[in-house]
């Protein structure tokens, strides 16, 4: 095994330590990635595009950088890629969709991806996801289903589930995607790595496709906790192009990860949290509670209604964005995006404006809670990673549709714009499943701090996994 084939065993931090110190060239760590990816993504399909001449051009100049001696960014040499709903230069966006991909190639990165290059990760290729992001399972209709490293057979979860599959693998130590229901942390979940929903209008989706523009998030996956923040401090700051987004000053977390759980009040979400899931999900939250001393309890009473009202804004706003191509090419969707498209164009407009005062009522009773704790815990999916194909599953006896259902504990969360982190749970010898830190909003660092010290303590990891080796 090469020096480079060993970093990408480890995290992105190392790489770039690695690489700034000129003991490792950007473009060696790059040959390896493209090795990785050309013997793992036939088996996982992950990649839709891979950026090999890009990728090899940027490696190549970061190095004639370093031999120069010029400062490079702190993320020198590390591999990433994006879901392909953001606009990467010379690519067609295609949102997981069959329709958009006859669009023009997009003339510049998404605003993210440039944050992402100039801190001087090296561009590796967009990644497979649900169609127009409107998926929780990772199976698409047109590029194919997405697989879980971990075991192949299964989900990787979605949307996001390129992202999910190639941070889990090592085919991108670091990658980007969105989360409007909850498609950062089912994949997280799901493949076993960490990943971060900020709180909605942290970070800009300028160059990004838009699914549902009131909930609609973008943010990081890695495989560990410093990795993410360093990441999440890269992407963060002002910027121009997207009306959501608050235009708040850089506030960094990766400094303050060392302090750990210290002084934070952790407590339990129950009630609706509690019930739904199988045992391991549960249990999950049980082993993180015990870790951080979160013995305390909370109800969430609103949760149920503010996943109802998510789903009504879910589909009134996507439907309206769609309108004119459920017109003109309805036969170009996946039959089943088309359907709960067509299901949203139905609404009455009622419905939609009694949805979202019932967020906002949502929203005030939660934050409420977060005049008495730091930081809540909740199961991230309600189960482990089910098998590609499988329709149902059976929750607290009751056999339901996976598809709607994977976002049984992430869509109240996001309703209502929290910052979250899902966690890995170590679990030997059974599939990852995630825990969802939860805090009020821009408190990013709260949610980053606890999963560190879940990560310290080894209740979470996020280990390498490579399906051909198992």
């Amino acid at each position: 095994m090469s020096a480079a084939q060993a970093a990408l065993a480890g995290d992105a931090t190392g790489i770039a330590e690695a690489v700034r110190a000129g003991t490792l060239s950007a473009s060696a760590v790059t040959e390896a990635v493209l090795d990785r990816i050309a013997r793992l993504n036939p088996l996982l399909n992950a990649f839709t595009d891979v950026t090999a001449d890009r990728a090899r051009s940027d490696a190549a100049a970061l190095d004639a950088r370093l031999a120069a001696g010029e400062t490079v960014g702190p993320l020198a040499g590390v591999p990433v890629a994006v879901k392909n709903l953001l606009d990467v230069r010379g690519l067609p966006t295609r949102a997981g969709s069959k329709i958009n991909r006859e669009r023009p190639p997009a003339a510049s990165d998404a605003v993210l991806l440039q944050h992402l290059s100039q801190a001087g990760a090296i561009l590796v290729g967009g990644l497979n996801m649900g169609e127009y992001a409107y998926d929780f399972t990772g199976e698409n209709a047109h590029d194919g289903a997405c697989r879980n490293p971990h075991d192949p057979a299964r989900m990787t979860g979605g949307s996001s589930s390129g992202c999910g599959a190639a941070t889990a693998a090592g085919l991108a130590p670091l990658s980007l995607g969105s989360d409007t229901n909850g498609s950062i942390r089912v994949p997280s979940s799901l493949c076993g790595i960490f990943g971060l929903k900020p709180t909605y209008g942290r970070l800009t989706r300028h160059g990004s496709f838009p699914f549902c523009d009131s909930l609609d998030h973008l943010g990081p996956f890695a495989r560990s906790v410093r990795d993410l923040a360093l990441t999440y401090d890269v992407l963060q700051g002002p910027a121009e192009g997207d009306h959501a987004c608050a235009g708040r000053a850089v506030e960094p977390t990766l400094a303050g990860l060392s302090a750990g759980a210290d002084g934070l009040r952790v407590a339990v979400a129950g009630g609706y949290f509690a019930r739904g899931g199988l045992p391991e999900a549960h249990d999950a939250v049980a082993r993180a509670a015990a870790a951080l001393g979160g013995e305390r309890v909370v109800d969430l009473p609103s949760a149920a209604l503010g996943r109802a009202a998510a789903y009504i804004i879910t589909n009134a706003e996507s439907s309206a964005f769609h309108l004119e191509r459920l017109r003109t090419r309805a036969e170009d969707f996946d039959p089943d995006t088309r359907d709960r498209f067509l299901a949203g164009a139905l609404l009455p407009a009622s419905w939609y404006v009694q949805a979202q005062r019932v967020r906002r009522w949502h929203h005030d009773q939660v934050l409420a809670l977060f005049q008495e704790v730091d930081v809540l815990l909740a199961p991230a999916t309600p189960c482990s990673a089910p098998l590609v194909g499988q329709k149902t599953m059976v929750l607290d006896g009751v056999e339901l549709p996976v598809r709607p259902h994977m976002g049984l504990f992430t869509q109240p969360i996001s309703c209502i714009g929290l910052p979250v982190c899902a966690v890995p749970m170590a679990l030997p010898g059974a599939m990852p499943i995630g825990v969802q830190v939860i805090a009020a909003p821009w408190r990013e660092d709260h949610c980053l701090r606890v999963a560190a010290e879940l990560e310290r303590r080894g209740i979470a990891r996020a280990p390498l996994a490579d399906p051909t080796l198992s």
